[in-house]
């Protein structure tokens, strides 16, 4: 889990029987860190959020296929890093969730979430790897 660099990593197969590692992952990665509960379960919804993303539409619950969560943190400010290995998206084609035609959608949600968040959401340009970076 924590690398020589002092970051941390986990990764795992693109199956939703293992998004619980997630969470453990962080918990444990907060030990060394001691945020607050606020700011971690903020933390927890946002990167289950990209995790998810990442297994059904990234990897399309291919189990061969991996989904990494990278963290780092540098003085008060956490990256978080999820990749899959999917073709990946473009971010802007994403429907805004509270428009009244998108109300009733069953996506967008996790994408809106992250943002609503975290201080900054960016993807690589080929939208398989978001970097999402939090102030604590």
């Amino acid at each position: 889990m924590k690398k020589q660099d002092g970051s941390f990593e986990l990764r795992i197969p693109s199956s939703r029987s293992s998004i619980h590692r997630v969470e453990e992952f962080f918990r444990s990665v907060n030990e060394s860190i001691g945020m607050p509960d606020e700011r971690l379960h903020t933390l927890l919804v946002s990167v289950t959020e990209a995790v998810n993303n990442g297994i059904i539409h990234g990897n399309k619950n291919n189990e061969s296929k991996f989904v990494t969560v990278n963290v780092r943190l540098e003085e008060r400010t956490l990256s978080v890093t999820v990749a899959d290995e999917g073709e990946g998206f473009v971010p802007s084609s994403v429907a805004n969730p509270l428009q009244e035609e998108n109300l009733l959608n069953t996506g967008g949600r996790g994408v809106f979430l992250m943002k609503a968040f975290m201080q900054s959401v960016t993807y690589n340009a080929k939208g398989n790897e978001v970097t999402m970076v939090m102030t604590i």
